[in-house]
C-alpha cells in the first residue's frame, strides 16, 4: 500500500519531526510512506469570512494538486466520522482487498479544509470533536495508521 499524508505548512517542532521520523520510519515496513507538505498561505490574524475562503481556496488547490487522480482520500474534518483504531485498521484492510492502493489522508491548515478538498475525499474522518494543532496532528495520524497495520497483522502492540 502507497500511503500519502498531504498537510499544509512546514514543521517546525523538532519533537513533533522526530515522532513523526519514527513513525515513518515504523511504516515503512509495512506501506510505501510519503509525507508531503503544501505551504500554507500568509494571512493576518483577524480576517473576514470572504478573506477566509481564500485563504482555504489557495491551500486547498495547493493540496489538490498532489493528489492523483486514482487515488482514495481521506480527509480529516471535524466533522468527520469517529472510529475506534479497530474500525481504522479493517477500512485500511478493506481498501487493500479490493485493490485501493494508493491512499491519501488529508490535513488542512489552521482554518481547516477548503470544499473542494472536501468534496474529492472518498472518506471524512474525525479524530475528536476538539481543535488540534495539525502539525500534531500529523503525528497522531502517523501512529494510527501504524496502530492499524500492527492490528491487521495481528501483531502486539495494540492494547
Amino acid at each position: 500500500m502507497n500511503i500519502t499524508i498531504v498537510s499544509v505548512g512546514k514543521l517546525k517542532e523538532k519533537y513533533l519531526k522526530m515522532g513523526i521520523d519514527e513513525y515513518a520510519k515504523r511504516l515503512g515496513a509495512y506501506a510505501k510512506i510519503d509525507l508531503v507538505e503544501v505551504p500554507d498561505e500568509k494571512a493576518p490574524e483577524s480576517l473576514s469570512e470572504a478573506d477566509m475562503e481564500i485563504v482555504k481556496k489557495k491551500e486547498g488547490d495547493r493540496i489538490l494538486a498532489k493528489i492523483s487522480p486514482d487515488a482514495y482520500v481521506i480527509a480529516l474534518a471535524i466533522e468527520g466520522k469517529m472510529k475506534t483504531s479497530e474500525e481504522l485498521a479493517a477500512g485500511m484492510e478493506s481498501l487493500m482487498t479490493y485493490g485501493r492502493s494508493k491512499v491519501v489522508f488529508v490535513i488542512g491548515g489552521s482554518l481547516g479544509l477548503h470544499n473542494d478538498v472536501l468534496k474529492r475525499a472518498d472518506e471524512l474522518l474525525s479524530f475528536s470533536k476538539m481543535t488540534f494543532p495539525h502539525q500534531l496532528m500529523k503525528l497522531v495520524l502517523l501512529e494510527q495508521v501504524y496502530r492499524g497495520f500492527r492490528i491487521i497483522k495481528g501483531e502486539p502492540y495494540h492494547k
